[in-house]
């Protein structure tokens, strides 16, 4: 089978404690006639208040919904999400990869002030993208100058820390591909003010290249030379006064820097041995046979963006790859017509075998649904079942649980011990019900759902 080409674009950005902006197309980019398939987007520095953290845990977050809100009616659902105060990581798919993406698993790592507050360190999410393991690292590191050192070694203590509990890939570097990204903090080490004013307003970025704090530990840590970079060919990122293309003014008057970074790792081919470990052959043969290839197309700043005194940093990549799976491991459908008049039943059949539990369930989603949480009703697999014959098994919905004003929906089928959808239902119309026409309901929006209200 020949290889696909899938489009990642991605986001770093320290929003400094700042509510979102109202527009993010520039950002994501969704003017552009290139189709992404997956968004990372790594925040820093997300307003962690203790109040605003505890409303946060209840609720999404003012960043999420914004993203949410911009992704979800151009068919793109929510993954995975992972929070840990200031740091915020979220994954975005185009929905039809959703049945292809497993095994999700997030993980987080304290640094900062003795590990304590979380005010800094990393959070991940690692999952399987057709078979291929990916992991999404955001960073957010010490600061300041004469650190350059410890954001090194905190960068290794987090990477040493973070386990997945999977069998074969328990840490960030045992992935096929690690994209890093992140507030990594690195400055621009020894020139002084005048000149790296003089270089950027010239835009002769490639003069302070030499002296950028991640470039100078690259060539001492041997662990560090794995990760490849895009040229900084774009203006330093810190620090401006907020709202303007201007850097710092105040009193600090720091020095501009290129501390918002992202960068990706494609693991090493293990070098050969004399003793092949038999446990070797076959992932070796594996890698020729399912390889990945990653390219950058754009690795930039976005300065029309000044809620924070950071610009966001954006990249986007091309992910060639095999496929290693083809196949949903469930196949879902409504059975039969749908309405809120009468009980519906969902039918389903298991394509692949998987680690299958009594906690997994069948969600009902409006078409361009925002996340697995965003269903309009569900139904455990296993309770409501009906009638189970080898090659299909039937499930009860209740009338009572079906939208009265109908539209159009999806079935998704979410796994619980691998913390994700394997199976999306072709889309179905509801049929507005008998009560709907007759009492004259109107849909209101409510939280995104529609709500029936009579008019």
């Amino acid at each position: 089978m020949a290889s696909e080409t899938h489009r990642v674009h991605v986001v770093t950005w320290n929003v400094a404690t700042a509510e979102p902006p109202s527009d993010v197309s520039s950002l994501l980019q969704l003017e552009s006639q290139n189709s992404i398939d997956l968004y990372v987007i790594g925040l820093q520095e997300v307003n962690a208040t203790p109040l605003r953290f505890i409303a946060d845990l209840a609720f999404e977050d003012s960043w999420s919904h914004l993203f949410m809100a911009a992704l979800a009616p151009l068919g793109y659902v929510k993954v995975s999400s992972i929070r840990m105060q200031g740091l915020l990581l979220l994954i975005f798919s185009r929905q039809a990869h959703l049945p292809f993406i497993r095994d999700i698993k997030t993980t987080y790592t304290r640094t900062g002030l003795f590990g304590y507050w979380g005010n800094k360190g990393g959070v991940s999410v690692r999952l399987s993208f057709y078979g291929h393991m990916l992991c999404f690292l955001n960073c957010h590191l010490a600061a300041h100058m004469n650190y350059a050192l410890q954001r090194v070694d905190e960068f290794e203590y987090i990477l040493d820390s973070q386990d997945f509990d999977i069998h074969s890939t328990p840490h960030v570097l045992d992935h096929k591909l690690v994209f890093w990204l992140g507030d990594l903090n690195f400055r621009i080490a020894d020139h002084g003010m005048h000149f790296l004013r003089s270089a950027i307003n010239s835009s002769r970025f490639n003069l302070l290249w030499d002296r950028d704090q991640l470039t100078m530990m690259k060539k001492k840590e041997p662990f560090l030379q794995e990760f490849e970079e895009g040229p900084l060919t774009f203006r330093p990122t810190y620090k401006f006064d907020r709202y303007s293309d201007s850097y710092d003014t105040s009193g600090k008057k720091r020095k501009p820097a290129w501390t918002d970074r992202i960068l990706w790792r494609v693991k090493p081919k293990a070098p050969p041995s004399g003793e092949e470990d038999e446990q070797d052959g076959p992932k070796e043969d594996e890698e020729e046979e399912f390889p990945l290839k990653v390219m950058q197309d754009t690795y930039t700043c976005v300065m029309e963006y000044g809620v924070s005194d950071h610009k966001p940093v954006i990249g986007s990549f091309r992910l060639e790859l095999k496929k290693k799976i083809e196949t949903p491991l469930v196949r879902v459908y409504a059975e039969g017509k749908w309405s809120a008049d009468q009980d519906a039943m969902v039918t389903y059949s298991i394509l692949e075998p998987f680690p299958s539990s009594t906690w997994d369930w069948i969600g009902l989603y409006k078409v361009g649904f925002k996340s697995a949480s965003d269903y309009v009703t569900y139904t455990w697999v296993k309770d409501d079942e009906v009638s189970n014959s080898d090659e299909r098994v039937q499930v009860y919905v209740s009338k009572e649980e079906i939208p009265l004003l109908g539209g159009e929906y999806v079935l998704c089928y979410y796994s619980s011990n691998m913390q994700s959808i394997v199976g999306i239902s072709p889309p179905f119309q509801v049929q507005e019900s008998r009560a709907a026409v007759e009492e004259g309901l109107v849909p209101e929006n409510i939280n995104g759902l529609d709500k029936a209200i009579s008019s």
